[in-house]
């Protein structure tokens, strides 16, 4: 079983953006510079991770200055647990070590939000500024999944679902065997399966508070097409994910199993069922999570076995089951870009992409600060830089044996990021 760090990969993977279109190829014009520096794509028998969705719109990034050093989110006082309050958030709190580990965590969340495409200068920024607002998107967190509360969506089988993601990823047999596992860490079962419910809410309340009112025009994407044809013209090229199916050191029987199970997944998608979805359920390959989400490849940086296979296909085709000296793999091409200047019609997705993601980020941001407007909001003094918001002192206390209790259980959990309904007082 993989280490269940993994689970907390994923249930942290949880953006703050709405659903969006199919990835633009790597020459789109916002992201021209990172796609000349970034490092070269490898040959498909070894695919590293690439992205199934661009970076997903982020609340517009407000200058703030990182938080001050401390004493500890929690120590003993008299034998009892303190913890450290930095936000209250109507009926909801945000602790220091919350934060804190949301400043730690920056790095890794810059890594996901670049997927693969930043430079080396480019990341360092992102993660500093991910440290800066470490506690404003806590608070916008917890704002969005209240709302989504409010609204009465309720979000239960997409929680099952993500957990039977996970459950698969782990190479576990069933949701009992990934509940044990999570409590073996320490982690609380509820708590884990609260915070996934949480994330998705947040995306959902995003899709139909903001997402759905953006509204992208034919005439827009007429009109940045013409703006931008240059950016446009592009060798032939295409765009491609996979399931893989890995058969090293497997035996015969166990090889014959594994095509059986890449059999049936070429079926299942071949009966309408998402490739994207099937990818995450069945492909051993490292771009799993992201839908078998491959990249953009020009002639010469394929294999030949499998150049001479993809650039014969259109848009949408499926390979057969192929095999590889890894195992076997099943390829999708997502668009088949011809040498010169793209048609309208071949890059329309791909700009009203752009255009949305223009869009996504400031409506998000009105529609935040509506949010703050409608809430009880109180920062502690020290952290309004970071938050964005209000000035009102929050005090320390001690903490009672049944809040005591569950702040043990609590700090293992916030590996997976924040809990909400936080029993602390002020």
């Amino acid at each position: 079983m993989r280490n269940l760090g993994l689970l907390g990969a994923l249930a942290l993977a949880l953006p703050l953006a709405a659903q969006q279109p199919p990835p633009p190829p790597d020459q789109q014009g916002q992201q021209s510079q990172q796609s000349q520096e970034k490092p070269a794509k490898p040959k498909l028998e070894q695919p590293d991770e690439a992205p199934a969705t661009p970076p997903s719109a982020q609340p517009a990034k407000a200058p703030a200055k990182p938080p001050v050093a401390k004493k500890p989110g929690a120590s003993s006082e008299g034998g009892k647990v303190i913890e450290e309050i930095v936000a209250r958030v109507n009926n909801e709190v945000i602790t220091r070590s919350e934060l804190q580990h949301s400043i730690e965590s920056a790095e890794e969340d810059a890594k996901s939000d670049c997927q693969n495409r930043c430079t080396p200068e480019q990341l360092k920024s992102l993660t500093e500024d991910h440290q800066k607002n470490a506690l404003r998107d806590l608070i916008d967190q917890s704002l969005l999944a209240q709302r989504g509360k409010d609204m009465g969506i309720s979000v239960e089988p997409e929680v099952i679902k993500q957990l039977d993601a996970i459950r698969q990823e782990n190479k576990l047999d069933s949701l009992e065997a990934l509940e044990k596992a999570v409590e073996s860490q320490g982690l609380n079962w509820e708590d884990f399966k609260n915070n996934i419910r949480n994330g998705i809410l947040t995306k959902k309340v995003i899709s139909e508070e903001v997402g759905s009112h953006l509204n992208i025009t034919t005439d827009e994407i007429q009109k940045y097409y013409d703006e931008h044809k240059t950016e446009f013209v592009r060798p032939e090229q295409v765009a491609l994910r996979s399931i893989e199916i890995n058969t090293a050191g497997k035996s015969d029987a166990e090889i014959a199993e594994l095509r059986k199970k890449a059999d049936t997944a070429l079926k299942r998608i071949k009966d309408g069922e998402d490739f994207g979805e099937i990818a995450k359920r069945y492909s051993d390959g490292s771009t799993a999570k992201q839908g078998g989400y491959l990249g953009v490849y020009k002639r010469g940086e394929l294999s030949q076995q499998l150049e001479d296979v993809v650039f014969k296909m259109k848009r949408n085709e499926l390979t057969d089951v192929l095999e590889t000296k890894q195992g076997f793999l099943i390829m999708q091409v997502l668009e088949h870009y011809d040498e010169g200047q793209q048609t309208l019609a071949t890059v329309s997705d791909e700009i009203r992409n752009r255009l949305y993601e223009v869009k996504m980020e400031p409506a998000l941001r009105d529609y935040l600060k509506k949010l703050r407007e409608q809430s009880y909001l109180v920062v502690k003094p020290g952290y309004q830089d970071m938050a964005g918001g209000s000035n009102s002192e929050i005090q320390e206390v001690s903490a009672t044996p049944e809040v005591t209790k569950s702040k043990k259980g609590r700090k293992k959990f916030l590996l997976f990021g924040k809990r909400s309904g936080t029993q602390a007082s002020t």
